[in-house]
């Protein structure tokens, strides 16, 4: 399996599950404002 088979499969996943995608992105970047507040706060 080469570098390019393995991105063609990860983009044909992206757009077939699309809103599964959506909400992994939403909550990635929830978490990821979550522990910037936390840490600002913190200070």
């Amino acid at each position: 399996m080469t570098i390019k088979h393995s991105f063609q499969t990860a983009f044909t996943a992206l757009r077939t599950n699309r809103l599964r995608s959506l909400l992994t992105i939403l909550g990635i970047v929830i978490g990821i404002t979550a522990i910037i507040l936390i840490m600002s706060i913190g200070r």
